[in-house]
């Protein structure tokens, strides 16, 4: 089975995540999206509220809401020990589901940052991205930028639209007072 491993806080579950989503598993050739929630990104601050088995919580009923979608939460990284590297995960779901073929999805931003993460040579080769255009960032030039670092690396440029709801937009409306009720999941 083709697998799509969608890691992220998702705080919160938003609209963009769920077209994401739908585009993987209608258009990009997946058979279903892994949502993995992530307690604590190694690149960020430390979440106070909600925590990550929260926001776990949350991902599971956001999901309930829409049958449709093919995804499942995991709830992998939650227990596993920090910090939540992304290597740690592929080769844990791996090790779970070895007749799976698992690829990561990241955004344009984080293909920028790539070689930053920790394995991200082991990621690139073993189990390849697919990238989300995100605003402001080329991943044209990310991407070749990464080639000439290894020519055989997987990195898969997807043709889709453009997603410019943010979770950190929607949490500092939330915060001013307004309803973003229609941008949730």
């Amino acid at each position: 089975m083709k697998v799509a491993v969608y890691s992220g806080s998702f705080n919160p579950l938003h609209k963009g995540h769920e077209a994401i989503i739908r585009f993987l598993t209608e258009s990009a050739g997946f058979d279903i999206v892994y949502l993995i929630v992530t307690p604590q990104n190694p690149f960020k601050e430390a979440h106070t509220r909600p925590n990550g088995r929260e926001r776990f919580t949350a991902a599971v009923e956001a999901v309930k809401r829409h049958p449709d979608l093919i995804v499942k939460p995991l709830d992998i990284e939650i227990d596993m020990d920090p910090p939540q590297y992304t290597i740690r995960t592929l080769d844990a779901l791996q090790a779970l589901e070895p007749d799976n073929d698992f690829t990561l999805v990241i955004g344009a931003d984080n293909l920028d940052c790539f070689g930053g993460w920790r394995y991200h040579e082991r990621i690139l080769l073993e189990y390849g991205v697919v990238v989300f255009p995100r605003k402001g960032y080329h991943r044209g030039r990310a991407k070749a930028r990464l080639m000439k670092e290894n020519p055989a690396y997987k990195i898969e440029l997807l043709k889709a639209p453009l997603v410019t709801i943010s979770s950190t937009h929607i949490r500092e409306e939330i915060a001013k007072g307004k309803d973003m009720s229609k941008w949730l999941m």
